[in-house]
């Protein structure tokens, strides 16, 4: 399995120690957790944890396994580590994937703390491809960044109505600029989706919202996708 150096069940996922992935004090962020889909597939998503956020939700991760994407979960809220360290952990997670792992595509994803990280790591790596896909959910992105970013893979990102990407009860699709507390430059390739519930990090939400949540995220990638893929997104 190339980089993995070691293995056990942690959870209901199967938790593989990186090699190459630089270490801080407390080892933090060096293991990298998936599910496997069961499906047979070379598709994936890396889902990017960092600060305070919550863990994945378990609705999200049956989601993606079930129309063909192994999940991987990078958890690195422990430790103080840098954002180079971050990076590092991350590339090597990326290598596991393709190398290790057989992994043709990868959805990089993730939420608020997490998807800041996501979209900094993506920008910094786009001359290597390492994403093939990136869905931001309620990112503070104005918060965080201080200049635009370049990513050059399409971009989703999901934020709240009313927060801090416009005060209208709509969803938008933004090519480059947002309104609100800034304008945050991504990419040539983004859209952006405002809903009114149904993200992670926000209360529960069992009805329509969540399930608007997943079938825009389903109508998204379907449109990047093709063939079998679509059908399973829709």
């Amino acid at each position: 399995m190339g980089l993995i150096t070691e293995r056990q069940d942690r959870g209901g996922y199967c938790e593989a120690a990186l090699a190459g992935a630089p270490a801080d004090e407390a080892g933090a962020g060096n293991a990298v957790l998936h599910r496997r889909s069961p499906l047979a597939t070379r598709r994936s998503v890396l889902y990017v944890l960092c600060d305070q956020d919550a863990f994945v939700a378990e609705d999200l991760v049956t989601w993606y396994t079930e129309r063909g994407f192994h999940f991987y979960v990078a958890d690195l809220r422990e430790g103080k580590p840098s954002r180079q360290d971050w990076f590092g952990k991350l590339d090597a997670a990326s290598r596991q994937l393709r190398d290790g792992d057989g992994i043709e595509m990868i959805v990089v994803s993730g939420h608020a703390a997490g998807a800041v990280t996501a979209a900094l790591w993506c920008d910094a790596r786009r001359e290597s491809g390492v994403a093939d896909a990136l869905i931001l959910c309620g990112p503070l992105l104005a918060r965080r960044l201080r200049r635009g970013l370049d990513i050059d893979c399409p971009v989703l990102v999901l934020s709240p109505s009313g927060g801090q990407a416009g005060s209208k009860r709509r969803a938008a699709a933004v090519s480059l600029r947002r309104r609100g507390d800034g304008a945050v430059r991504l990419g040539a390739h983004v859209t952006w989706l405002l809903l009114d519930a149904g993200l992670p990090g926000q209360a529960p939400d069992t009805g329509d919202g969540r399930r608007r949540f997943f079938d825009e995220m389903g109508r998204w990638l379907g449109a990047y996708m093709y063939g079998n893929l679509r059908d399973q997104l829709l």
